[in-house]
């Protein structure tokens, strides 16, 4: 494969194309599933039916037009790229963000590499003992995903095609109402776009987590949740009432030094979350909840939010 080539086809540079081709090498890929086999997976990866029919019509059969050689290599080198990262935890692209408006080849190849890599996933988790119902339910982020990158006009997928690695390669796992990121020093947690977070349902899926993790990952010995995330802002407290779920779930933890993430810009990821949109004016945003009500505030106030770490140890104080 010629990569400046490939790279001027694809629309890319030249230098994303030839970090893909480094980090696959020539590594093992893993087969898409038959195609007469995909509606079904695409429902039990709760794949919305806008978004499935869309993957359906784009799906690389063979001699498809819609499938040029270097898309076909780049999905193929893709797959084998996140593969050989199996059982890895970091941050970890899949490939160039692709022009996604020119169809649905062009749309979904990530999706496609997520499906090829489910069956490795799945085998992954069968390795270290994981029930089928929590596999499931973790690989199932896909169609959270899509259906909210949906809601973004596509502005989220750049983000998502990277966040999915991590299913894909056995980090992540959902456990009732939060997801839980194994592999670093500590157990991550995230928050899956799911409904209320009520404090009973938060704390049935951590005891849950003190179980599973030491059942399937003992060597893996973990001592302290750990959370990211704008919604650890103490500035939220000056907006939301104290028995709120928000308020709630930030004094479970212990806030480290604050530190600027690099290359990350909370008000963007707020904005991201709350409203799944990042562009429209403030003034244009709604304000039906308490939540929203305060980011729009604050916002338009001229201050700006911030991304806290905060911890708590796994075993809850006697």
């Amino acid at each position: 494969m010629d990569l400046d080539a490939a790279a001027a086809r694809l629309g890319v540079p030249v230098e994303d194309v030839d970090r893909v081709h480094r980090l696959a090498g020539d590594r093992p890929s893993a087969p898409l599933p038959a195609k007469a086999d995909a509606p079904a997976l695409l429902e039990r990866l709760a794949v919305p039916p806008d978004d499935a029919a869309e993957i359906m019509e784009g799906w690389p059969d063979p001699g498809s037009p819609l499938w040029t050689p270097e898309l076909r290599w780049l999905l193929d080198r893709s797959i084998a790229l996140v593969r050989a990262d199996l059982g890895g935890h970091g941050w970890l692209p899949p490939g160039p963000e692709l022009p996604r408006e020119r169809g649905p080849a062009w749309r979904h190849l990530y999706v496609y590499a997520y499906l090829a890599l489910v069956g490795v996933a799945t085998g992954y988790h069968r390795d270290h003992g994981v029930a089928d119902t929590v596999s499931w339910a973790s690989l199932a982020d896909l169609g959270r995903n899509l259906a909210v990158d949906r809601r973004m006009r596509g502005e989220g997928w750049p983000v998502m095609q990277s966040w999915l690695t991590l299913h894909a390669r056995g980090s992540i796992y959902e456990l009732g109402r939060l997801q839980y990121h194994r592999g670093g020093a500590t157990l991550d947690l995230h928050i899956p776009e799911s409904g209320p977070m009520p404090p009973e349902a938060v704390a049935a899926s951590l005891d849950e987590a003190r179980a599973f993790f030491p059942r399937h990952f003992p060597d893996e010995p973990y001592t302290e949740f750990a959370c990211g995330s704008w919604l650890l802002d103490p500035q939220l407290l000056e907006y939301l009432p104290e028995d709120s779920n928000i308020a709630r779930f930030q004094r479970r933890f212990e806030l480290e030094p604050y530190e600027e993430p690099e290359g990350l810009d909370a008000d963007v990821e707020v904005r991201r979350f709350v409203f799944r949109d990042l562009t429209t004016p403030l003034d244009r945003l709604p304000c039906r909840t308490a939540l929203q009500r305060a980011v729009v505030e604050h916002l338009r106030a001229g201050r700006h939010w911030y991304w806290h770490r905060g911890r708590f140890p796994i075993q809850p104080h006697p």
